[in-house]
């Protein structure tokens, strides 16, 4: 048991060496989504994290192997929607986005695993309706 425990306690050493370089792009302000403030509000609260170039890191993104999970939620996140870059997007990306920012609104947005260390980031009904009629009305 205890060859084991030492075993497992080296791989987990041996994993930080492989670190990820995650830093914020610098984007042109004028790039990003305009919005409503509350709206922003909500989106820099729960969503930004992921879906922006203004992500904030937590202390555990410094951690492999959930460095490496962290990262590639990022990455995804922003290849799906990147409020930093929206008026780079062609009216019908625009569009398109939209529609998923509002189906996903109340089905899978904020991920589970990134609520479970950011409870702030939970998005109450009235939020989310907030949202949606937002998406609704300025489409």
């Amino acid at each position: 048991m205890k060859n084991t425990l030492i075993i497992i306690f080296a791989i987990f050493v041996l994993m930080q060496a492989i670190q990820v370089e995650y830093s914020n792009p610098q984007t042109d302000a004028n790039l990003e989504m305009k919005m409503p403030e509350n709206i922003h509000q909500i989106f820099k609260k729960s969503c930004y994290d992921c879906h922006s170039n203004e992500v904030i890191l937590p202390w555990y993104s410094n951690i492999a192997p959930v460095s490496w999970m962290v990262s590639k939620h990022i990455d995804n996140g922003r290849q799906t929607l990147n409020f930093s870059i929206w008026e780079t997007y062609t009216p019908e990306e625009k569009e398109k986005k939209l529609k998923e920012v509002f189906r996903t609104v109340y089905a899978a947005m904020p991920l589970p695993a990134y609520m479970w260390m950011h409870e702030e980031a939970q998005l109450s009904k009235e939020e989310r309706a907030t949202v949606r009629e937002w998406i609704g009305y300025s489409k």
